[in-house]
């Protein structure tokens, strides 16, 4: 626990008012927010809270330390929050990256004992008590690390660069740029085979990410572009969803995975559980299903399967001896802290909780906004010297959108799908959304969708690269010589 005992500090004269007290005295835990120097300066050293990670959690818990006798400095090396939840829809063209994006300072703005450090973590000190930065070191008193996970593709990362994920603004921006890319290029192919490749989609893992990217690919493909292009028939590209396990959404009941396989199905999408994929190229996808093994001509593979916590974990792990499991999560104590470290505490999903249920906590927004409010509470409570209860984590329930008007509603005792559900999904998902600007520019794109089923973020961006270039002999124009569409399948 912090030492009360008071403390007599010697300043130097140049210090003026305003400055801060030099880095050795950061390192002490002071439970007194104000000393008075010898020249009549107050000066403010407060417990200093670092919070490593801007997502849900790390946010949530500096938010809920306004109004805490703290003084708390949040490091991201992104400078902007990220609505994870609905990053499928910027890879699908229906919203943009700023809909869904706030930029750290701005949300924080308001609150004066907040800081925002652009920086990236390289390093931990925990017997100085500084988190080191690749260009700087900040002391800490209590250490948040909140850093999240990343996708996993279970040591096979050479599937990365075929097979991208869905954890960034960059992995959803380059999943735009693949399907729609694909379309283009189908339009420009001449030979039927190769044309069929194009327009086959292939999304590996049947959870929560994968069935909403299935269903607006499924709506992009049949609504969005069905007048867009003249040689092809995009409602006839084959988008493949692929599940190792016996359904699609296996954290909801079967009836509801049921109904959202039944969902996609309406949608065009072709549903293959119990399937495991063996193998990743440029030109095709191998997948094994009870003990037979098929070869899929696909040039668009999109990852939405796995994941692994982020290599804070591990570098903590190699300080302190806390154990990890095996996505690379830290094993918390039941209030979030490291065993043998009170002072640090991990959150969200790079934290492993399993003293409520015995099994782990999902790596869903709710449960990382509910330890990061717990954090702040055990935080000033432990300066306070008062108990804290362990975290419990409140479960409202699960929903998973299929497309429009039709969801899945998971709420234990009651569930719902179809319409009733939709709505639900969209008016938790505006009320998530950090800041105001953001809900009335995601309703306004919603509303726009829904009418004119169009989608206005159709950009195809990044590096410039020649399609077709096989089909360009004897073909310079990479046209199809014969005029009306052709179906993709």
């Amino acid at each position: 626990m912090p030492d009360r005992r008071n403390y007599f500090i010697l300043v130097h004269p140049s210090i003026r008012p305003s400055s801060s007290v030099p880095s050795p005295f950061r390192r002490i835990q002071y439970t007194q927010e104000k000393f008075i120097s010898s020249e009549g300066f107050i000066l403010n050293i407060r417990h200093r809270v670092v919070i490593v990670g801007g997502g849900f959690a790390g946010l949530y818990a500096a938010q809920a330390l306004k109004r805490a006798p703290v003084e708390v400095v949040l490091i991201d090396k992104r400078n902007f929050h990220l609505f994870q939840p609905l990053l499928y829809q910027v890879a699908a063209g229906g919203l943009s990256p700023g809909d869904i994006a706030s930029p750290l300072r701005a949300v924080l703005k308001r609150q004066k004992n907040a800081r925002v450090l652009l920086g990236e973590v390289t390093g931990l000190d925990l017997r100085q008590k500084q988190v080191i930065l690749r260009d700087d070191v900040i002391p800490y008193d209590t250490l948040v690390l909140a850093t999240g996970v990343r996708h996993s593709y279970f040591g096979h990362d050479q599937w990365e660069a075929i097979a991208p994920g869905l954890k960034t603004v960059e992995d959803a921006t380059e999943m735009r740029r693949k399907i729609l890319l694909a379309f283009e290029a189908a339009e420009r192919e001449p030979d039927p085979s190769k044309r069929l490749a194009w327009m086959t989609f292939v999304i590996v893992g049947g959870g929560p990410t994968g069935v909403e990217l299935a269903g607006a690919l499924g709506e992009l493909a049949r609504s969005t572009l069905a007048r867009d292009f003249r040689c092809i028939d995009p409602a006839s590209a084959r988008i493949l969803l692929i599940e190792g396990g016996e359904r699609v959404l296996p954290p909801f009941p079967p009836a509801l995975s049921a109904k959202a396989e039944a969902g996609l199905r309406r949608l065009g999408v072709t549903v293959r559980v119990r399937t495991l994929v063996t193998a990743i190229a440029e030109d095709h996808v191998v997948v094994t299903h009870a003990g037979a093994q098929e070869i899929i001509p696909t040039r668009t593979v999109l990852w939405a399967a796995g994941v692994q916590a982020s290599p804070l974990g591990k570098m903590l792990a190699g300080q302190t001896g806390v154990p990890l499991d095996r996505l690379g999560r830290v094993i918390v104590e039941p209030d979030l802290s490291v065993p043998g470290f009170p002072d640090i505490l991990v959150i969200g999903d790079l934290a492993h909780f399993a003293h409520q249920h015995g099994t782990p906590l999902p790596g869903v927004a709710p449960v990382a906004m509910q330890q990061g409010r717990y954090a702040a509470r055990r935080i000033v409570a432990r300066l306070q010297d008062r108990p804290v209860k362990p975290f419990h984590y409140f479960d409202k329930g699960s929903m998973a959108v299929i497309g429009r008007a039709a969801a899945v509603a998971d709420f234990k005792k009651f569930h719902f799908s179809g319409y009733p559900a939709w709505l639900i999904w969209l008016f938790v998902h505006l009320l998530y959304l950090v800041e105001y600007e953001n809900r009335v520019l995601v309703l306004i794109q919603w509303a726009w969708s829904y009418f004119t089923r169009n989608r206005g973020a159709r950009l195809i961006t990044g590096q410039d690269i020649v399609l077709l270039k096989e089909a360009r002999n004897g073909n310079p124009t990479g046209l199809s010589p014969a005029p009306g569409k052709i179906a993709g399948v």
